[in-house]
């Protein structure tokens, strides 16, 4: 069986005790290597003036090899242009992105320098799997170091529109070289449709049944893959840790109010500022629930040292002071804000122990948080997802309650309809959507794509069929 090879900037390495670190990658990394070997291949996180040769760790029949970047070669592809040009501008935020040539240029010289470090690796009939928007030229700087295996790429960001795209300076050269992959997946059906736009209308490729385009010579597919979670086991997660002396004493805190919950990074493109603006309103306007609810926003600082976080970071902790300045009493603090990150299971169940989750980015490629929110319930009294319809995960989790960020009026009235709902609506509601993880969990994901690129002639059920975009 051909050999794995996992592409991404950042690798979820185990530590010197053989312990991986959690997430979604990591997972589903682990199950599509369950039955073959491979190499996971990225960034140490580290930074030297002159990279020494990638470091590996073999672990069962996974090869972790990660390399160090130049200080300056860090901040013009990472800081510079993948989260000051890319970053903003597939979130669909063209006014905050500051393009110059030196980062673009950084950007396209770290994707080259992975290509060489990752080429004398590969085997001819490895199976590359690249991952996310930093690495979206890693094909075209393979194909010109002569590989010619098959090559997938997953954005697990937002794709928007064309015009949106052709805003960005030399588009052709990083967007328009995602053509050079065997296999595009997305999000969700919107993301994919969008791209298909783009390689239609300003890419020229020619397509006749909407899954599989041609450019020259060269034939490639897109698709739709939405990522997922493991909900057993973040059930059974949760479950244990409710138990901690942690969430005890978070719940004694709480003094018998209801819970409600953000987990975001610290981001714009999250929707703090708006999610709080809405929280503000409804205090104002359901003055029975005064006192007798907390809302607990956590949101880790990520990118300090990019000013719009700066910035954003102080007005969200002015608003916060505001709100509980002007509603809060000795006894009871409004709203919680902690900008400091939690061990995967206190967050497994601070979720469980929240009557109502808000997940309402400004706009997100799927956002799993949502999806744990719903794993991490109780089934026999869970709490409601109140969430954006501008996430990918809306198109999954329907029984959520949606809402658009940018209605503050209509975000605070779903707050109370969510702490108003029988019992039995939530059931009902909680037990469609976790039926829907269980379908679509992470280690589909991963076969659902593997199988894909490794079996192009195969139909799938998730090949796109471009809908209009509205």
């Amino acid at each position: 069986m051909a050999r794995l090879v996992v592409v991404s900037n950042r690798v979820a390495a185990p530590d010197e005790h053989g312990k991986q670190a959690p997430g979604g990658l990591a997972v589903a990394v682990a199950a599509a290597m369950h039955e073959r070997e491979g190499i996971w291949f990225g960034w140490s996180g580290n930074v030297s003036d002159e990279p020494p040769e990638p470091t590996t760790t073999e672990i069962d029949h996974v090869r972790y090899v990660l390399t160090d970047l130049r200080s300056s070669e860090f901040d013009e592809y990472y800081n510079g242009f993948a989260n000051r040009v890319l970053w903003p501008i597939l979130h669909y935020r063209v006014d905050l992105a500051e393009f110059t040539a030196g980062h673009y240029e950084g950007y396209l010289r770290v994707n080259q320098f992975f290509a060489e470090r990752l080429g004398p690796l590969l085997r001819p009939d490895d199976i590359v799997w690249v991952h996310d928007y930093h690495l979206m030229p890693m094909a075209r700087a393979l194909r010109r170091l002569g590989h010619r295996n098959r090559l997938g790429f997953f954005l697990h960001i937002p794709m928007p529109p064309p015009d949106i795209l052709t805003a960005l300076p030399k588009h052709e050269v990083t967007i328009g070289a995602l053509v050079d992959f065997d296999l595009i997946g997305f999000q969700t059906e919107s993301d994919a449709a969008n791209f298909a736009r783009y390689l239609t209308t300003v890419a020229g490729a020619a397509s006749r049944d909407r899954r599989e385009y041609q450019i020259g010579t060269h034939t490639f597919r897109i698709g739709v893959f939405p990522v997922g979670v493991d909900p057993q086991q973040l059930r059974r997660l949760a479950s244990r840790a409710s138990q901690s002396a942690f969430i005890r004493e978070l719940r004694e805190s709480l003094s018998d109010r209801r819970l409600i919950i953000g987990v975001d990074r610290l981001d714009y493109s999250k929707g703090i500022l708006q999610r709080i603006d809405a929280y503000e309103w409804f205090l104002r306007t359901a003055e029975p629930w005064r006192d007798r609810v907390t809302f607990l926003q956590i949101a880790p600082k990520s990118r300090s040292e990019i000013p719009e976080y700066a910035e954003m970071d102080a007005e969200v902790g002015g608003r916060v002071g505001r709100i509980n300045g002007e509603y809060g009493h000795v006894a009871w603090v409004p709203l919680r804000y902690v900008n400091r990150n939690y061990r995967r299971g206190a967050v497994a169940a601070m979720l469980r122990l929240a009557d109502v989750g808000l997940v309402t980015p400004l706009r997100d490629g799927m956002n799993l948080v949502a999806k744990e929110f719903i794993a991490a319930q109780d089934p026999d009294d869970p709490g409601v997802l109140v969430l954006s319809q501008f996430a990918g995960a809306a198109s999954e989790l329907n029984a959520a309650l949606l809402v658009n960020p940018h209605d503050r009026e209509g975000m605070a009235a779903a707050i109370r309809n969510a702490l108003e709902m029988p019992r039995e609506e939530r059931i009902a509601r909680h037990r469609d959507m976790y039926a829907t993880l269980v379908a679509n969990d992470i280690r589909y994901w991963a076969k659902s794509f593997i199988d894909a690129l490794t079996n192009p002639g195969r139909p799938s059920r998730r090949w796109l069929a471009p809908q209009p975009i509205v």
